[in-house]
C-alpha cells in the first residue's frame, strides 16, 4: 500500500514538474518568505557558473575557454559584452561577437550571464568606445577633491548615461529577437561600479548637487531617522554625506540604464560590488566608493529598482570574511548571487557555504584556460588539476542542482564549509540534528583535514528523510527527542525528471559508523528511526 501510494504522489510530482520544465517562460526572480529563486524554465535554477577572464570574450579565445567550462560541468558562462566592440561608432551596433557567444554555449549546453562592460568596469571607464574616448569633456571623468581629473567616469554626465542607454537598449533588444531559447538568463549592468582615490565627483555640477535637497525618497526609507524638513547632503547625513550622495548617483546612473535594457527585454539584472573590509571597513578612502558595498544596499535599492540583486565579488581568503559577506548580502529584500569569488581550490568550499545562506549562484573568476593569470585574487594559469576542487562541486551539484535550488528556495536546506580547527558542525533541522564532522578515521573522532577542503549540504525532505551530500566529511544524525539513530533505509542514486531514482542502498561498514563522503560525486537519500 505505502509503495503504491509513494508511486501515485512521485508520479504527481513528475508531472508538476515536468510541466513546469516545459513551460518557456522568461528567467525571472521570485521570492517567498524570504527565500529567493531564479525560475529558468519555469523552475528554480542553480547557476553553477565559471567567469572567463576579462579580455576572453572574442572568437580567437573562446576556444580556450569552452574546454575548461566542459570539464568544470558548469552550467553557466559569464563573459563581458564589450560596450569598444558593440558599437565601434554612434549607433552602429555589432552584434556579431555576442551571436557567436550565443551559438557556442549552445552547443555547449550552457547558460550565461552577459556582464555589460561600459560606462564602469571596476572603477573605470576604460571600455568606452574610442569615439567617446576622444571626446573627454562630453564624455567626462571624474573631478577630484585636489581638482584634476580621475580615473573614473562621472555620474553627473548627461552625455554618457544617454549613450550608455542607446547601446544597452540595442543589446537587449537583440537579444529579445535573438535568443528566443533563454540561452541568456541574466545580465550584469556594468562592472564594479564606483570610483578609487575620490570619495566622489567634485566637479561643478557635482558640487550643486551636493548642496540640494536630498531625494524624498531616501527621506522616505529614512523614517523617522530623517531630520525633519530634509536638508542638503551634509546636513543629512554629516560624515557620511560624501560616500552617500556618491552612491546614490552612481545607483541612480546605472538603476536608468537597466530600467532602459529592461523596456526592451526584462531579464534579470544585478550589480556587482567591490567590497568593503566586511569586519573592519574603514573610511570610504579604504575601498571603492559609490558602488553597492554593504553599508548603501539600502541607498541602492531605493535609487536603482530596475536592479534585482546586488552582488558581492568575494576575494577574502580567509573564512570569518567571506562568511560574513555572505551574511551582509543574504538578505530578505536581495537574493545572494556570488558573481565573483576566487577560483583556488581552497574557496571552492565555500561554494557549499554560500548555498547555505540561500545563494542562487556562484561562480569563481578566470576560470579558462587562456595564458592570463590573476593571483593572488583571481586564478591562477589553469589545468585540470587546479580546476579539480570547482569541478568536485559541481559533479556533486550539477545532477541534483534543481532539487537544490527548489529545497532552498522553500526553506528546508542548509549547507556548510569546513572551517580550520572546527572538527564538528551541527545543523539544526528540528526533530533532528545533522553533525558534520571532518578528517574522522573509521570509527575514531574528527581530527579535521590537513586543509580546510569539507563541505556538506542536507535538505530536509520528509518527517524523517533526508537528501545528503558532500565531500571530505562524515554526516550522521541525532534525534531530538532522544534515543539511538538507525538507519531504515540509505539509497544513493539522482533524480531522473524531478523523480528520485536509487542506484543500489548503503548499509554495513558504509553506515555503522555515520555516513562517509570523500572526492567521489554521491548524492544519498536517507529515512531515519530511532530505537
Amino acid at each position: 500500500m505505502r509503495a503504491a501510494l509513494v508511486a501515485i504522489l512521485s508520479g504527481l510530482c513528475i508531472g508538476k514538474l515536468q510541466a513546469q520544465a516545459d513551460n518557456n517562460t522568461l528567467p525571472h526572480l521570485v521570492t517567498q518568505d524570504g527565500h529567493h529563486a531564479l525560475i529558468v524554465d519555469g523552475a528554480p535554477f542553480l547557476m553553477l557558473g565559471a567567469q572567463c577572464h576579462n579580455s576572453s570574450a572574442w572568437p580567437a579565445t573562446l576556444p580556450k575557454v569552452w574546454p575548461a567550462i566542459d570539464f568544470l560541468h558548469a552550467n553557466t558562462l559569464e563573459i563581458p559584452v564589450y560596450w569598444e566592440q558593440f558599437e565601434p561608432e554612434p549607433g552602429r551596433f555589432d552584434t556579431s561577437v555576442v551571436d557567436t557567444i550565443i551559438k557556442q554555449a549552445r552547443e555547449h549546453n550552457a547558460r550565461l550571464v552577459l556582464l555589460w562592460f561600459a560606462t564602469w568596469k571596476n572603477g573605470s571607464s576604460h571600455y568606452l568606445p574610442p569615439w567617446m574616448k576622444s571626446q573627454p569633456d562630453k564624455y567626462p571623468r571624474i573631478i577630484g577633491k585636489d581638482g584634476r581629473r580621475v580615473d573614473s567616469p562621472s555620474p553627473h554626465a548627461p552625455a554618457t548615461l544617454a549613450a550608455d542607454i542607446r547601446a544597452f537598449s540595442a543589446l537587449m533588444r537583440h537579444l529579445k529577437a535573438k535568443d528566443t531559447q533563454h540561452t541568456v538568463i541574466m545580465v550584469q549592468v556594468q562592472n564594479e561600479p564606483g570610483s578609487w582615490n575620490t570619495v566622489r565627483d567634485f566637479s561643478p555640477e557635482a558640487e550643486k548637487l551636493f548642496t540640494s535637497p536630498v531625494p524624498a525618497e531616501l527621506l522616505k526609507v529614512m523614517g523617522t531617522n530623517a531630520p525633519a524638513g530634509g536638508g542638503n547632503w551634509p546636513e543629512v547625513f554629516g560624515t557620511n554625506a560624501d560616500e552617500y550622495f556618491h552612491a546614490w548617483h552612481v545607483a541612480r546612473y546605472i538603476g536608468q540604464v537597466a530600467a532602459a535594457g529592461k523596456s526592451e527585454y526584462p531579464l534579470p539584472m544585478y550589480v556587482n560590488a567591490s567590497l568593503r573590509d566586511p569586519l573592519t571597513p574603514g573610511p570610504a578612502s579604504k575601498y571603492e566608493s559609490g558602488g553597492a558595498t554593504d553599508n548603501v544596499l539600502w541607498i541602492w535599492k531605493v535609487a536603482a529598482p530596475a536592479i534585482d540583486v546586488l552582488a558581492p565579488d568575494i576575494y577574502q581568503n580567509d573564512s570569518a570574511h567571506y562568511l560574513k559577506v555572505l551574511e551582509l548580502y543574504s538578505r530578505p529584500d536581495n537574493a545572494l548571487f556570488v558573481p565573483e569569488t576566487g577560483g583556488t581550490s581552497g574557496q571552492a568550499r565555500m561554494c557549499f557555504a554560500a548555498l547555505g545562506h540561500g545563494a542562487i549562484g556562484w561562480s569563481p573568476f578566470g576560470l579558462d584556460y587562456t595564458k592570463y593569470a590573476s593571483q593572488p585574487l583571481g586564478a591562477p594559469r589553469l589545468t585540470e588539476e587546479s580546476l579539480g576542487q570547482v569541478a568536485l562541486n559541481y559533479r556533486i551539484l550539477g545532477p541534483i542542482m534543481r532539487e537544490v535550488a527548489r529545497l532552498n528556495f522553500e526553506g528546508k536546506l542548509q549547507a556548510v564549509a569546513e572551517e580550520k580547527d572546527e572538527l564538528r558542525q551541527t545543523l539544526d533541522f528540528g526533530n533532528w540534528q545533522a553533525v558534520i564532522s571532518y578528517g574522522v578515521a573509521r570509527n575514531g573522532s574528527p581530527k579535521g583535514n590537513s586543509e580546510p577542503v569539507g563541505r556538506a549540504l542536507i535538505a530536509k525532505i520528509g518527517e524523517n528523510e533526508f537528501l545528503v551530500t558532500g565531500a571530505f566529511c562524515r554526516v550522521d544524525f541525532k534525534a531530538a527527542a532522544g534515543g539511538q539513530r538507525d538507519f531504515l533505509r540509505v539509497e544513493e542514486g539522482g533524480y531522473e525528471k524531478g523523480a528520485w531514482r536509487p542506484l543500489y542502498i548503503w548499509n554495513g561498514d558504509e553506515t555503522d559508523w555515520g555516513l562517509d563522503f570523500s572526492s567521489a560525486p554521491q548524492v544519498l537519500r536517507v529515512l531515519l528511526g530511532t530505537y
